[in-house]
């Protein structure tokens, strides 16, 4: 079995070579849409907080000590701190501050239904030495699917969209050809198991017909129109034929087009109205609701991470991600389906709990269940062979506890500015993971120890 943490969000399948997207130049302007960013004021929060010093004697950074265990009940769950596992998540938290593999970081533990550990460490913005808080809003990227995918369902089982449906009903312009030029019928279920066909543009090469077209990877190009998006992703080919084969693309951006058009109003008003609002998720949304809040973003370097410029690539393997981190303040940008989300690690936390529960949200259990189980057959779908994918996460099928901790069923993705979740129905355990810092905190080193240390030594 490969890895037990491989395909996290807007990563490919191993076997896919990922290419550098092409450096955006144009310099991206701040209009009447945009808004401004303001200075992150100091808080008060009965969450442990804890902010790093700097040693004088290396260049490591000490974290500070780890101080009260909070009082109020996160999520709306009640707290119970597992003193074993705070201990154990501690210390690999403070080695990856200390070492300078990230930056800052919050991260919350539910276990059969309580909070059993919750920490904000490091800095929100090292530079002015601000430290990250309790409640920072982060940019979620593909953490935005599952909540896009489950707003789907929740119409499906309203009758407004059928799974079988083509997705020329609702978008009759959408016609994506194959190489041969005959065009295939998409429907919302190859949508939401990502056998469209369809891709990414950092998979490509930097002359890519995604590159060509320039189609946005929901990151990216602030203030570009989901319709103008979705022009360009239906004139480039498609992989292969939808239904044959699996491969992560931006098959939410387009369901996110389809909700629009099957609800009758925008897709961020859909997702507040089925999923987020039904949840008290208050702080989620295709806008950032507190500025001051917004995490700064860094990414991967050497001795130590480096602050994201407006417009930025990263490297992942032998290609990039484009992010343009303000995109999210840019109210013209496209809401994207797949990654045009920010949140709390609170409100992330009633998300995975409402799944693993089957509850909460108003969804039927037959629409949970397929969110819960792979709808993706015997296909390759990115992990290896041991791995499917749901409607919304890649789904563990056949466990190897030398590989990782998790048990069976389990569901696990993340976002791309440094983020990772997962779900296990057998230890009863939801676990969210933010962090500012990509790509250490989306899939190093550091969540794979976080993920043994959650866990503990075997029993």
């Amino acid at each position: 079995m490969r890895p037990y943490l491989l395909t996290l969000a807007l990563t490919l399948t191993v076997s896919v070579a990922v290419y550098a997207r092409e450096a955006i130049t144009t310099t991206a302007k701040v209009d009447q849409a945009t808004q401004k960013i303001a200075p992150v004021a100091k808080f008060a929060t009965s969450s442990r907080v804890t902010a790093p010093t700097q040693s004088k004697t290396s260049n490591k950074v000490k974290p500070a000590p780890s101080k009260a265990t909070p009082a109020d009940a996160a999520a709306g769950l009640p707290i119970a701190i597992d003193k074993d596992l705070a201990k154990r998540v501690d210390a690999v938290m403070d080695k990856a501050i200390a070492n300078q593999k990230i930056v800052g970081a919050v991260v919350m533990v539910a276990r059969d239904g309580k909070i059993v550990y919750q920490r904000a460490a490091g800095y929100n913005d090292r530079e002015s030495k601000v430290p990250m808080r309790q409640d920072a809003i982060f940019r979620f990227a593909s953490m935005s699917k599952p909540i896009v995918s489950e707003a789907a369902l929740a119409l499906v089982q309203r009758g407004k969209l059928k799974l079988s449906d083509p997705v020329t009903k609702y978008l009759p312009d959408f016609r994506p050809k194959l190489a041969d030029g005959t065009t295939p019928e998409i429907t919302i279920a190859q949508l939401l198991n990502h056998t469209s066909g369809l891709g990414y543009s950092f998979s490509e090469k930097g002359d890519g017909p995604y590159h060509r077209a320039k189609v946005s990877d929901g990151m990216d190009q602030p203030g570009l129109s989901m319709a103008e998006n979705m022009k360009r992703l239906a004139s480039v080919p498609l992989y292969f034929k939808p239904g044959t084969k699996w491969r992560y693309s931006l098959s939410i951006d387009g369901l996110g087009a389809v909700i629009e058009k099957a609800a009758g109003k925008p897709l961020p008003d859909v997702v507040t109205e089925l999923v987020t609002g039904p949840l008290s998720m208050k702080d989620t949304a295709f806008k950032v609701v507190d500025v001051k809040r917004l995490t700064v973003p860094y990414y991967d370097g050497t001795p130590k991470p480096l602050k994201m410029q407006p417009l930025q690539l990263v490297p992942v393997g032998s290609g990039a991600f484009a992010f343009a981190p303000d995109r999210c303040l840019n109210l013209a940008s496209f809401p994207s389906g797949g990654a045009g989300l920010v949140g709390t690690a609170n409100d992330y936390l009633k998300f995975l709990e409402s799944m693993r529960t089957a509850s909460g949200a108003g969804l039927k259990s037959e629409f949970y269940k397929l969110m819960a189980e792979s709808q993706t057959g015997k296909m390759d779908a990115g992990s290896g062979p041991d791995w499917g994918f749901s409607y919304g996460a890649a789904v563990l099928l056949h466990p190897d506890k030398k590989q990782g901790p998790h048990n069976i069923g389990t569901r696990q993705w993340g976002g791309a500015y440094g983020h990772h979740w997962f779900i296990d129905p057998v230890a009863k355990l939801s676990v969210v993971e933010l962090s500012n810092t990509t790509t250490e905190g989306m899939g190093g080193e550091y969540t794979r120890e976080l993920s043994w240390a959650i866990y503990g030594p075997a029993k």
